[in-house]
C-alpha cells in the first residue's frame, strides 16, 4: 500500500539524500519533459545535485517510507527547483512544497518553467503566480522557450 499524504514528511535535505535528490529530479524531468533537450549527463546532474543545490540552496525533500518522493530547491527569492516523482503528482505534495516556499520567502518568489510545461504553468497560476515574461529559449542551456513567474503576497489594506 503506498504512503498517504499525512505520512510524507518534508524536511530539510542533508548530503546523503543527494543520491536520492537527483534520481527524483532526473526521472521527473524525463517523465514530464520529453521533448526537452536536456543540457547535461545524468552524472553531471549528480554532482550538481551533490555540490551545488544541496549545500548552496535551502534544499527539502519529501519522504516517504524513507524514499525520497519528490524535493524543492529555494534560491535567494527564487524557488529554483521543485520536482516530483511521477507517482507521487496529484497527491498535494507539490501544494504542501509551494506554500513551505511562500512561507519561506514571505516577501515573494520567482521561478522559471519551460512554456511547453502545460501542467507545471497551470499548477504555478493556481497558486497564485503570475507571468511576467516568456522567452524564447536563449537564456537557458536547454534553449527551449519558457516562462518567468512571479509571486507576491497580498497587501493587506490598512483600515483607519
Amino acid at each position: 500500500m503506498a504512503a498517504d499524504r499525512s505520512t510524507v514528511v518534508i524536511r530539510r535535505a542533508t548530503a546523503a539524500d543527494a543520491p536520492a535528490v537527483a534520481e527524483t529530479w532526473l526521472l521527473s524531468f524525463r517523465t514530464a519533459l520529453p521533448t526537452v533537450r536536456r543540457a547535461h549527463t545524468d552524472d553531471e546532474v549528480r554532482s550538481w545535485v551533490a555540490a551545488v543545490v544541496i549545500p548552496q540552496h535551502e534544499a527539502w525533500v519529501a519522504e516517504a517510507s524513507g524514499e525520497i518522493v519528490g524535493m524543492m530547491a529555494l534560491g535567494d527569492q527564487e524557488l529554483d527547483q521543485l520536482y516530483l516523482r511521477p507517482d507521487w503528482r496529484g497527491r498535494g505534495l507539490g501544494d504542501r512544497f509551494v506554500a513551505l516556499a511562500k512561507e519561506r520567502r514571505p516577501a515573494g518568489l520567482g521561478l522559471y518553467a519551460f512554456q511547453v510545461n502545460g501542467p507545471a504553468c497551470r499548477f504555478y497560476e493556481r497558486h497564485g503566480f503570475e507571468v511576467v515574461d516568456r522567452n524564447d529559449g536563449s537564456r537557458n542551456e536547454e534553449r527551449e522557450p519558457d516562462v518567468r513567474y512571479a509571486w507576491r503576497p497580498a497587501r493587506k489594506q490598512v483600515v483607519e
